[in-house]
């Protein structure tokens, strides 16, 4: 018989199992994420063709709002001169704002992100950060995260229920880098510029909920998947005034 108590004992099981799982989890994302980063884009898109996540409600075919995006990223992919993939846009039916990249081109909008911009040079910037991140196959990155989180919730939980299929919006697009999101801005921002021929009031959703106590739930949502709106606008600033890009221009609105 041992002379530790029970309770330590178990407790000391407990702390290195819950270590070397970790440690299994960080090898087998590191492994994934290298994997997936060298498939190449037409596999990628073969794959994920028509594939639409499992939780995602998506507004009818014939929505206006859901046409004019489709031909706002198709525009702002344009200036992506050698864009291997034909992006397709789904806004989904949530009243919390929000955007993503996701694999095979998919970019989704949602419907509360759709309700608080107030210009299309809002929503260009918006839609120029997704592509961004497609530029840098930074959702990739992110999808191998979501599948070993998907295997290790299904292992515990006895079941399938965190099949890729299944919230893999949550899962892949929590965590992206500083970094990456801050190529992702400048990529986005770039795009309107060479839009619009400058970028006037592409940042200025964020400012919005930087400064309106109202706006806490979107911005929280938002932040969830992307970078603090303060420092964000600063950075884009700073990065326009780099480039040169004007920051005073005419604006164009949506035509919804």
């Amino acid at each position: 018989m041992s002379d530790t108590h029970p309770l330590v004992e178990a407790g000391t099981l407990i702390v290195g199992l819950t270590a070397i799982f970790a440690l299994i989890a960080l090898a087998l994302i590191f492994i994934i994420e290298i994997a997936l980063y060298f498939i190449p884009v037409e596999k990628e898109v073969t794959l994920f063709e028509d594939w639409l996540p499992d939780d995602l409600v998506t507004v009818s075919p014939n929505d206006d709002r859901l046409n004019q995006a489709q031909l706002l990223v198709d525009r702002l992919a344009f200036h992506w001169g050698d864009a291997p993939y034909e992006f397709r846009v789904e806004i989904d039916d949530s009243d919390v704002a929000n955007a993503m990249a996701l694999p095979g081109g998919l970019i989704v909008v949602t419907e509360g992100l759709l309700d608080q911009v107030e210009s299309e040079n809002e929503l260009a910037f918006v839609l120029g950060h997704e592509l961004g991140h497609f530029r840098n196959r930074d959702h990739l990155r992110a999808l191998g995260r979501g599948i070993v989180l998907s295997m290790f919730f299904a292992v515990m939980m006895g079941n399938d229920e965190s099949s890729l299929g299944i919230k893999v919006a949550d899962l892949t697009l929590r965590g992206f880098s500083r970094k990456q999101e801050s190529n992702a801005d400048e990529f986005g921002l770039e795009l309107v510029y060479t839009q619009y021929g400058h970028v006037n009031q592409a940042w200025r959703l964020f400012e919005r909920w930087d400064d309106r106590d109202h706006s806490f739930l979107d911005f929280a949502s938002y932040a969830s998947t992307h970078p603090d709106s303060g420092d964000r606008v600063e950075d884009l600033a700073a990065f326009a005034q780099r480039e040169g890009w004007p920051v005073v221009g005419t604006l164009t609105q949506l035509k919804w």
